[in-house]
């Protein structure tokens, strides 16, 4: 188990201040992170055709949940991946891997920012920048 997660289970307080999501929101999207995952890859494993049968190969050196916290801790921290790889005790093109493979199913189980909902609608980031004017002009 990496260091982090070790940390989040011990202090669950810190959980929001390392990856931006409290305690109990980090642990309901662990289960439904690898929920999806796991329907997913059954997805994948119905459309291969085998000629050897599954099961082999080399195991992943982090558990799921350590993927997923890697991620979280990439995106709210905006660290490099070679940083990523020693924190977590992974190659920096395992890092990239892993957070390339978590993110669109992450995109799918959380919620998008504000920038992101208000590109959907032209006429509210409008009214974003006006705030943002203001706010900074008031402040500066």
């Amino acid at each position: 188990m990496s260091d982090v997660l070790d940390y989040i289970e011990a202090n669950p307080q810190e959980a929001q201040r390392l990856i931006g999501l409290g305690y109990p929101e980090l642990q309901r999207l662990l289960q439904n992170a690898e929920q999806l995952h796991n329907e997913k890859q059954d997805l994948l494993e119905s459309k291969k055709i085998r000629i050897i049968s599954g099961g082999g190969g080399r195991k992943p050196k982090l558990s799921i949940k350590e993927q997923i916290i890697l991620t979280l801790v990439y995106l709210r921290h905006m660290t490099t991946f070679q940083l990523l790889g020693i924190q977590f005790g992974i190659s920096e093109s395992t890092a990239n891997d892993t957070f390339n493979y978590w993110l669109p199913i992450l995109r799918e189980l959380l919620p998008s920012s504000l920038i992101e909902q208000v590109k959907k609608n032209e006429s509210d980031l409008m009214v974003v920048s006006v705030i943002d004017f203001f706010c900074t002009s008031t402040t500066g």
